[in-house]
């Protein structure tokens, strides 16, 4: 077979060539020549890179087993640049007859070995420093590479001698993920492999949906990605029914911020796809003109306007988490837990709803801009100045007349749902309150400890205060230890007629059938100076029948020697306790327990009776812990108009049973 043999240059000079790839980074010559074999409808795509004794590379081959080149029309493959010859459609993805040139950022020389059905086998090669000319001439099969034989159609590109280092193969091969995962999303049956291993679709989350417009089906796959595609837009890709990209459109969210999709559509009426449309007046008129396909793209539209509030949501947390951490928030000293709890959910809720409308909003500010503008929005949202917030923020987000009017509806929900959500939270407790009160005015006698009062307690443990709200679940090995010491307390268990209030109706043995209840609960948590310590909190609540005495304080102070000398409990730093004794009222021919807590009450804590360096003694009755809470949440339940209703008389097992509910 005679030898033919080709030569030809470029229709622009080496510099113009070499200017264009300037800032061009090396490894992506090899995206590049990947390209270029599935522009040429290459199943499979494989890169090879050699490395030297040394390290680093030194050797590069690309091939694929598509068409092939043919010398015949070198001039249209080689001759051109910045106007590839290929047809443009949603197929092809090469660089306009650039990318084989880009090659010099990484070698000398390239040589191209191919094989085209209508040429046979050819070698091209074009030089790094004159990169205008190239020459190519026919070849025997023999001197193909592997891979290459006769009758199988293909390129293999090799780059010798590479002169410039490349990331390293795990650094690559992410590298090739991220620039090549949507089109190997878009196409499953194709490969691109790195060293024999295939490179992978990048991390992204998948939503699927089918949809029935005009009586014909469409599958709609929206694949969010983790991280922006290489090279590619946010487009709408059209499948018809054998699978093939027809054409593709951008999305509508292709410029939000961090936002990048491919949006797959698939369906038979695909197969008759026009871009013109055809015949628009026609009812069975396709392309992006058609009104089926408006109907679809509306759809499409919806669906990928969820995908899009899931992934702010999700930012949102994150950022959120971040606020937390760097004490953005305010820090709302003095204020009851429960307000302090409303107020950081209703500025969250609001700082969602504005990162919903304008991410870029909160993410362009300093730290000490954060904590300026959420301040400042936390005191606005609890003004009677509300309304403004809206107002101020609409004239400075850039907000179309669709997203003014949710950004308004979201806040208007915002504050609803905050407001909504606190008035239940207060009216929930303060019911909990009266109820609870009514049980110890009027059936104190009837009330057992264990399971009446436990019940209550654990789902309202808010009722010691506000540092108490969540005290979690029970640690089996802490509560063993605590209840035996507890026991070890002498008398602990014993009544007597001293012990029984003045209620002529008490009796020993009545009160001998309502045993005492014990909680105890070890939390982690943070003292004044920040160091993570645990709260050890342990809770007796007495018999209803029965008034808190001396001997009471006694056994206290007993329970609390005993945890001193305990070798686990006592020599630890970490662990700071908390004991609370509870009772329906304390004794009236009691002094002790009183001139305790006399004092101790520049504390500032109600009940406490003793305070040592790693624990606290308090003295509580039922009384006391609900006029508390009515005392802390005065303000709150008067802006809520909130009402008391008389509980008394109301049955004993209706009052327990509701109160028994979680409160909050």
């Amino acid at each position: 077979m005679a030898t033919r043999q080709i030569s030809g240059k470029t229709e622009i000079n080496g510099e113009g060539i070499k200017k264009h790839f300037r800032t061009t980074d090396p490894w992506r010559a090899i995206s590049e020549l990947a390209w270029n074999g599935f522009d040429a409808k290459a199943p499979n795509v494989e890169v090879i890179v050699d490395e030297g004794p040394m390290g680093g590379a030194t050797r590069l081959d690309v091939s694929d087993d598509g068409e092939g080149i043919e010398l015949e029309t070198h001039a249209e493959t080689f001759g051109r640049f910045n106007d590839s010859s290929k047809k443009e459609d949603a197929t092809t993805h090469g660089s306009h007859g650039r990318g084989r040139l880009s090659f010099h950022r990484l070698a000398e020389r390239a040589i191209w070995w191919t094989n085209a059905a209508g040429s046979g086998p050819a070698r091209i090669e074009v030089n790094g420093a004159t990169l205008t000319n190239y020459e190519g001439r026919s070849v025997e099969p023999s001197a193909l590479p592997k891979g290459l034989d006769l009758g199988k159609t293909g390129t293999t590109v090799e780059l010798p001698n590479l002169h410039a280092p490349l990331p390293t193969t795990a650094e690559l091969r992410k590298l090739l993920s991220i620039e090549f995962g949507w089109f190997l999303a878009l196409n499953p049956a194709k490969r691109l492999r790195l060293n024999g291993a295939e490179v992978a679709v990048p991390s992204h989350d998948l939503t699927s949906r089918k949809l029935s417009i005009d009586g014909h089906d469409f599958e709609v796959s929206v694949l969010r990605w983790d991280l922006k595609p290489g090279s590619e837009k946010s487009y709408v890709y059209l499948l018809n029914s054998s699978g093939k990209t027809v054409d593709k459109k951008l999305s509508t969210f292709n410029h939000k911020g961090n936002f990048h999709t491919s949006i797959y559509v698939g369906s038979k009426w695909v197969d008759d796809f026009m871009p013109s449309g055809g015949d628009l007046a026609s009812p069975d008129a396709t392309g992006f003109e058609s009104e089926t396909w408006r109907k679809v793209a509306r759809e499409l539209n919806k669906i990928t306007k969820s995908v899009y509030e899931d992934f702010l949501r999700k930012q949102f947390d994150r950022e959120i988490e971040g606020y937390v951490a760097d004490g953005v928030f305010p820090t709302y000293a003095g204020l009851p837990e429960d307000y302090k709890k409303w107020r950081f959910e209703n500025t969250k809720s609001i700082l969602r709803a504005i990162y919903t409308a304008d991410p870029t909003t909160l993410k362009s500010l300093k730290k000490s801009q954060k904590k300026i503008f959420v301040r400042l929005l936390d005191k606005l949202a609890v003004s009677n100045e509300n309304d403004a917030i809206f107002e101020v923020l609409n004239s400075v987000l850039e907000l179309d007349d669709v997203s003014t009017k949710l950004f308004a509806k979201q806040l208007q929900s915002v504050s609803l749902q905050s407001i909504v959500s606190a008035i239940e939270v207060l009216r929930r407790r303060h019911e909990v309150a009266d109820k609870l009160r009514t049980l110890m005015n009027d059936h104190y006698l009837e009330t057992l400890e264990t399971p009446d009062l436990q019940g209550i307690i654990e789902a309202n443990t808010w009722l010691f205060g506000s540092s108490y709200e969540t005290l979690g679940a029970e640690e089996d090995t802490f509560t063993k230890i605590a209840k035996s010491l507890r026991d070890a307390v002498k008398g602990i268990d014993d009544i007597t007629l001293d012990d029984l209030g003045t209620d002529e109706s008490t009796t020993i043995d009545g009160a001998r059938k309502q045993p005492d209840l014990f909680l105890a609960r070890k939390v982690s948590h943070h003292d004044s100076m920040g160091r993570k310590i645990y709260r050890c909190i342990v809770v007796e609540i007495k018999r209803p029948s029965i008034a808190l005495n001396y001997k009471h304080l006694q056994q206290l102070d007993g329970y609390a020697q005993l945890i001193k000398k305990h070798p686990e409990f006592g020599s630890s730093d970490a662990m700071h306790f908390e004991l609370i004794l509870i009772g329906r009222k304390i004794s009236e021919t009691d002094t002790e327990i009183r001139s305790r807590m006399q004092g101790q009450v520049a504390k500032g804590f109600p009940g406490l009776v003793s305070d040592d360096a790693r624990m606290k003694r308090f003295v509580l009755n039922w009384y006391t812990l609900l006029d508390n809470f009515l005392l802390t949440n005065q303000t709150m339940i008067d802006a809520l108009k909130l009402k008391r209703d008389s509980l008394a008389g109301s049955p004993r097992l209706e009052l327990i049973a509701d109160m028994q509910k979680k409160a909050a």
